[in-house]
């Protein structure tokens, strides 16, 4: 006999992924607001669909936090909205945050199985939609260990002292983050345009940190305010040293003190955290020339270029020195500066600029580059070309070509190994530093890196804080 059983046969998988709106170029490039405007319900439980469901899912091995991803995803595809937000926040304390701005192409979606025959699931935007999704009801807050009654300082309320700060508020630890600028988020408010991270988005990330027990002391420049060995022997058990990577880089060529040249970070702050693009509202006015040059290829500089071009320029260039493939900007964010009408000058490096008798910039002098073998960083090192100099007619000029971190810390903490870069020395593994009860993590430690890198070191640290602390027991 034969089985007359129907065969069942598997379903069929779109291998495109769902795209998500934006607002129109002519329209967004004249406004601060939002570009992405995010996945609809049906958008949502569409992609979700997608995905694989892999017995071992490689995309949790490319996220820095370590997000049960099939599982949230899952969720959502069932439209247990409530669940999927828990289990994604059980991991990551940021998910709105990181659903805009974390390089999901680089870390889980790399890995995704999808992406092999087809485009990767949009992790990010799922991530995304379930944030956007929690802010429109009362955010529930997880119950937490019962208190250890052992004190943490967290110094920095950027990307890894917030997420340091959750991980240990949950273990339950008493922790109080210092802050030295008026409002916390650290570069997610003083450095990312608003058009790509709305500053309610940070707040209401912030205020989730906060009712988990974390208290915030803004105003507070540790190594001015407070020293590390101060805050140790004033109560706290353990510290913990997020300061971020804010002390702007320079070409160092001639002209560079001209009127009208800017480092990106001090542009940046102004424009957002300051809020330049609101005035006259708001009375910290900040000056843009008809044609704006930025030096450099990386968010920070496509941040930049798209905020000057809001702020009204005629004609707005990136400068850099090697070719489009190796830009370090995300792939997205240089396309959304191309629809925009940001110019791209490639294989070009400015070697001086150019002043008025009154000490403004007005031109560049540039050349001309050519790419020979790869350097240290993995790309092909720029080259110049004898006898290529040209001139570019320019009056603004912002300098993004990357930030270090601010020493402060690094002089007032005796016995804090740091390298020349003066980034700080830790475990891989833990993220303890040379002193006993200090840790570090983020841009602090690595010089300027993403976001969602940060969020991995502090999540780290956290544990690994948590373990010295309750090792510690008695004392």
């Amino acid at each position: 006999m034969t089985d007359d059983k129907p065969t069942s046969h598997p379903k069929r998988v779109r291998k495109e992924t769902v795209k998500m709106a934006k607002q129109k170029p002519e329209d967004r490039r004249t406004n601060f607001d939002e570009v992405a405007l995010g996945y609809t319900e049906d958008q949502a439980i569409s992609e979700a669909e997608r995905c694989l469901q892999c017995p071992i899912p490689q995309c949790v091995k490319g996220c820095p936090v370590e997000i049960e991803i099939p599982e949230f995803i899952r969720l959502i595809g069932e439209r247990k909205y409530n669940e999927a937000i828990k289990e994604l926040k059980r991991k990551n304390s940021l998910p709105a945050i990181c659903g805009r701005v974390c390089p999901q192409e680089e870390q889980c979606q790399k890995q995704c199985i999808m992406g092999k025959t087809g485009e990767a699931i949009s992790i990010g935007r799922l991530e995304r939609f379930l944030a956007d999704w929690e802010l429109k009801k009362p955010v529930e807050v997880p119950r937490k260990a019962p208190f250890t009654n052992k004190r943490v300082a967290v110094i920095g309320a950027g990307p890894a002292g917030l997420t340091a700060a959750a991980e240990l508020a949950k273990l339950g630890h008493r922790v109080t983050i210092l802050e030295s600028l008026h409002k916390p988020g650290g570069v997610l408010v003083y450095g990312i345009p608003e058009f790509r991270l709305p500053k309610r988005i940070v707040a209401s990330e912030v205020n989730y940190v906060k009712r988990l027990g974390v208290t915030i002391e803004k105003n507070i420049l540790v190594g001015k305010t407070h020293t590390i060995p101060e805050l140790l022997n004033g109560g706290f058990n353990a510290v913990f040293i997020g300061t971020g990577a804010g002390l702007p880089r320079f070409m160092r060529i001639p002209g560079e003190n001209l009127g009208g040249i800017y480092s990106a970070n001090e542009f940046l702050i102004r424009v957002n955290l300051m809020k330049s693009y609101k005035f006259p509202n708001f009375d910290t006015p900040i000056r843009i020339g008809k044609k704006v040059a930025v030096i450099g290829a990386g968010n920070v500089a496509m941040d930049s270029a798209r905020s000057a071009l809001r702020l009204g320029a005629d004609e707005v260039s990136i400068v850099y020195r090697r070719s489009r493939e190796e830009m370090p900007a995300r792939v997205e964010e240089v396309e959304n500066a191309e629809e925009e009408g940001i110019i791209m000058r490639l294989l070009t490096n400015p070697i001086r600029f150019i002043g008025d008798e009154n000490g403004s910039v007005r031109k560049m002098e540039c050349m001309r580059m050519q790419l020979g073998d790869p350097d240290e960083s993995g790309r092909r090192r720029p080259i110049p070309i004898d006898g290529s100099e040209f001139i570019i007619d320019v009056d603004t000029v912002i300098i993004a070509i990357g930030r270090t971190p601010n020493p402060i810390i690094q002089k007032t903490t005796e016995g804090l190994e740091t390298t020349k870069r003066n980034t700080v020395v830790i475990d891989e593994s833990t993220g303890e530093t040379s002193i006993k009860g200090v840790y570090a993590g983020g841009d602090i430690v690595t010089g300027e890196a993403t976001v969602i890198s940060a969020m991995g070191a502090g999540k780290r640290a956290a544990k690994a804080i948590h373990e010295y602390l309750m090792g510690k027991a008695g004392t």
